[in-house]
């Protein structure tokens, strides 16, 4: 641009919103080329080690060299360690599948929602909702939630509403919001 339009680098650098100071910069990064091999020789006998163990070793050798570079380095040679997955021992056991609900008070889903006031006090809410009829005969506010409120309040509403035949819950929400 500076030879083709005749102008000098800072007019050219402001007609592109180029900073001038980048235009200018040299790289003062040493040739990495010694670290890269040893790097590469330690993980090809040590395979399962991670860039971590890998920057020990460095360090140990003598290398002066920082754990991002290390790092960095291990990155782009594409020695990264591959994310075993655990094998599942035990089969999941097959469940009857959920059964639609046929009339009011023959299944019900319960579960807790949470909010926060704005003075940063958390709220639970226990909702029970009538599958069939999408009707909700308990939304029962608390700060703090119990094994015995809740069945406090399923009491409360059975027996105003009559009991059903079944309840559906989300028994890891559940055990999580009761134990805080």
């Amino acid at each position: 641009m500076c030879v083709d339009w005749g102008v000098s680098i800072r007019k050219a650098c402001g007609a592109i919103c180029f900073d001038t100071s980048s235009y200018h910069y040299k790289s003062r990064r040493a040739d990495q080329a010694a670290v890269e091999r040893r790097i590469k020789e330690i993980a090809e006998t040590r395979v399962r080690y991670g860039y971590r163990r890998v920057h020990v070793l460095l360090r140990r050798e003598g290398w002066i060299i920082n754990m991002k570079k290390t790092r960095r380095i291990y990155n782009e040679l594409g020695l990264q360690l591959r994310n075993k997955h655990p094998k599942r021992r035990v089969k999941a056991k097959l469940r009857e599948d959920r059964q639609e609900a046929v009339g009011s008070n023959d299944v019900w889903a319960m579960d807790f929602v949470h909010d926060q006031l704005a003075m940063g006090k958390k709220l639970r809410i226990l909702t029970v909702v009538d599958t069939h009829s999408r009707l909700c005969p308990a939304a029962d506010p608390r700060f703090a939630y119990r094994g015995e409120d809740v069945v406090q309040t399923l009491e409360r509403v059975c027996a105003r509403a009559g009991y059903p035949k079944t309840i559906r819950v989300d028994y890891v929400l559940c055990r999580e919001n009761l134990a805080a």
